[in-house]
């Protein structure tokens, strides 16, 4: 089957914007998903932030102030992580899909116990103590979370008042929480890890709108430039070439006083016009000293 010269031009132009549309949507897609993932991890670092600023408080602040009291009363407020914990709690009434825990593989208080997989990041951050961050993502039934957990390392020895031995710490914090559970702590331990949950849905829906919309507006541009070749191949191509090869068919049978071609312009077309018109001149001049 033979093939027009436009038809060979539109299939090297469709072929090559496929290429480049499929690698365009590729590369696009990954940063837009990394972007994604960098803001949902921002925010993590934001609300981590937030959480070790009202560790910092409690026991800066309020640690001093109730220290009195808490010969005849525990106070559970007194406790950094504690206070931690319930803060963040205010924060998830208006977004409930966030989520904070001081997980620890042997808590006072038992609703700080590390589960399955939190136990194997805090297992992570013990076998490295160099590591001061670490993050991941994980599948969840309501979607996608990214994760961000640090360490909690005993660095202040004054915490072992309360997780050294049972003996050792105060008796209201024994009467409260029990003896069996968030001692034999050390110094320099890694015990736990504070791990903040984000959903990533927000910032993936956004990228993924994004991108759809940046596939159908590279689309419609290649449209535009798509039809704008071929208009141009029509005028300044296709229809000269068509004129010509009329005028060399007509030439070819004997006829020679079919219209002199138009060779206005310097391009090859032109050019090749001007030589064709030399060359009926030229063979019509021979025919005409043959005929005499």
């Amino acid at each position: 089957m033979k093939l027009s010269i436009a038809t060979k031009f539109n299939l090297v132009v469709l072929s090559i914007f496929t290429l480049g549309f499929v690698a365009a949507g590729f590369i696009a897609h990954q940063l837009l998903a990394e972007s994604a993932r960098q803001e949902t991890l921002q925010n993590a670092r934001l609300l981590m932030e937030s959480a070790k600023a009202v560790r910092t408080y409690t026991s800066k602040q309020i640690v001093p102030l109730l220290e009195t009291q808490l010969k005849y009363e525990f106070h559970p407020q007194s406790v950094p992580s504690y206070s931690a914990v319930e803060n963040f709690n205010y924060v998830m009434k208006a977004f409930p899909d966030f989520s904070y825990k001081e997980a620890t593989l042997n808590p006072t208080n038992l609703r700080d116990r590390a589960t399955d997989w939190e136990a194997d990041i805090v297992s992570k951050l013990r076998s490295d103590t160099n590591l001061q961050e670490y993050f991941g993502e994980r599948d969840t039934p309501t979607g996608r979370y990214l994760y961000l957990a640090r360490p909690l390392q005993i660095k202040d020895a004054a915490c072992l008042a309360c997780h050294s031995t049972p003996d050792a710490a105060p008796k209201t914090m024994l009467d409260k929480y029990g003896a069996n559970n968030g001692f034999g702590w050390t110094l320099n331990e890694v015990v736990g890890a504070q791990v903040i949950s984000v959903p990533m849905s927000v910032p993936l829906e956004r990228a993924d709108a994004i991108f759809k919309t940046f596939m159908l507006s590279l689309l419609g541009v290649f449209g535009f430039v798509f039809i704008s070749l071929n208009i141009m191949m029509h005028f300044f191509v296709t229809r000269r070439l068509r004129r010509l090869a009329h005028v060399a068919d007509q030439v070819s049978m004997g006829k020679f006083d079919v219209d002199e071609l138009s060779d206005e312009g310097g391009d090859e077309i032109s050019r090749l016009a001007q030589s064709f018109g030399r060359m009926r001149t030229s063979l019509t001049s021979a025919l005409k000293m043959l005929g005499e």
